[in-house]
């Protein structure tokens, strides 16, 4: 592993070790010179291959002939800013461990570590290059729809930019709330060459796989959102039986009346405007009604889940879904009045059942009087019978 330059008679050591540290004496005729080698080697953990959220940790071995000196270890990320990880000293000073904090998917690059020593003087720089691999997304991301829109939900990997030539797989699962059991929507593996291969899972609502994406997308879409198409779904990423994930919570809004139907002139009727969980402090629903004053705007209450406004005039009503004071969503109901006639028709209907109620009370007491009458004179007809067969038995026995 080792050659000499018959020129310069420099020692060239190939592939070294930690092994090789120690005093290297070079001797020409009466002259000898002597030079002392100190080996340093950094180990980083799962050889510098992670997924996002993990905690990586440095291993700086140091050998030398003379006493090992007290070093001072300073980190540099790949964009150049001071890292301060925990420090675990080995009483021997021969092995220093760093901890370092959890990683995330911008921290992939090459870092820098700085090995500094005033006695004896060392001044060293170690480069090693770190892979984060993850999502762009961040870590929980909320999206908003409204019943029966199209909705395109995406996750996007970092593994082309981090040049990650590593095979793993992954895969989209979907649950309603957080304490119900997640089904699995589809399942995808990344070959070493960055090629992708997508499995559909069958499940209880029509999704479909665009086709015409990047290979660094993972990207489901609802053609026809429903309100229980809402819950969390979570895009899982797996390396070495280690996984990452990044999840998009899916809010469906609707609208609705009650009653349903055109507004009969003289009644009222109730909007309803809903989302399919609970709402953030900073997010809030409005209706209003158009071109309407003050007077015809309700809010929803911090982490309520619908809001009514009742109304009792022909109109358009828009209900909105407001986060930090921006319109994310916005769904219209429209109030038709009913046409005249069908105020006459349920007047007269009304009046008609009215009428009708009492004249069936009235036939119900008639009848009821009748039937008294008929019973009571049926009582006494069997009264005198019964006394007219009580005279006949006594005329006989006389």
């Amino acid at each position: 592993r080792s050659e000499i330059d018959p020129n310069s008679k420099h020692l060239k050591v190939l592939d070294l070790r930690i092994s090789d540290a120690g005093i290297y004496t070079c001797e020409y005729g009466s002259y000898t010179v002597s030079i002392s080698l100190h080996v340093f080697k950094l180990v980083i953990s799962s050889d510098g291959h992670f997924l996002s959220n993990e905690i990586p940790e440095l291993t700086l071995i140091q050998n030398s002939s003379h006493p090992l000196p007290d070093l001072n270890i300073t980190l540099f990320n790949s964009n150049n800013n001071i890292v301060r990880p925990e420090l675990l000293l080995n009483k021997t000073r021969q092995k220093y461990i760093l901890k370092l904090k959890q990683l995330e998917a911008t921290d992939s690059g090459t870092w820098m570590c700085h090995v500094h020593s005033n006695s004896p003087l060392i001044k060293q720089n170690i480069s090693f290059d770190v892979k984060v691999l993850g999502f762009q997304n961040p870590d929980l991301e909320r999206k908003y729809a409204t019943v029966d829109s199209t909705v395109i939900l995406s996750w996007h990997l970092n593994f082309q930019e981090i040049k990650w030539k590593e095979g793993f797989t992954g895969q989209l699962n979907w649950k309603q709330q957080e304490s119900i059991t997640a089904h699995e929507l589809l399942d995808f593996n990344i070959t070493a060459r960055g090629e992708q291969h997508v499995t559909k899972k069958p499940s209880r609502f029509w999704l479909e796989i665009p086709g015409s994406k990047p290979e660094s997308t993972i990207e489901v879409k609802l053609p026809k959102v429903h309100f229980n198409h809402s819950g969390q779904y979570q895009c899982q990423l797996m390396y070495n039986r280690r996984y990452t994930q990044s999840k998009i919570e899916l809010v469906v809004m609707k609208v609705s009346a009650n009653p349903v139907g055109p507004l009969i002139r003289g009644t009222e009727m109730t909007l309803i405007c809903q989302v399919s969980s609970l709402l953030p402090s900073n997010t809030h629903l409005h209706w209003e009604r158009a071109n309407g004053t003050q007077m015809d705007i309700k809010k929803s209450k911090q982490h309520e889940t619908k809001v009514e406004v009742k109304v009792n005039t022909a109109g358009l009503w828009n209900c909105h879904l407001i986060e930090d004071n921006e319109r994310k969503i916005t769904l219209n109901y429209s109030v038709e009045e009913a046409p005249v006639w069908t105020s006459y028709v349920v007047i007269g209907a009304s009046i008609g059942g009215s009428v009708l109620v009492f004249g069936l009370a009235c036939l119900c007491i008639t009848s009821g009087i009748s039937w008294q009458q008929r019973r009571q004179r049926a009582k006494r007809m069997a009264q005198a019978r019964q006394y007219l067969l009580e005279n006949k038995t006594c005329q006989c026995q006389q």
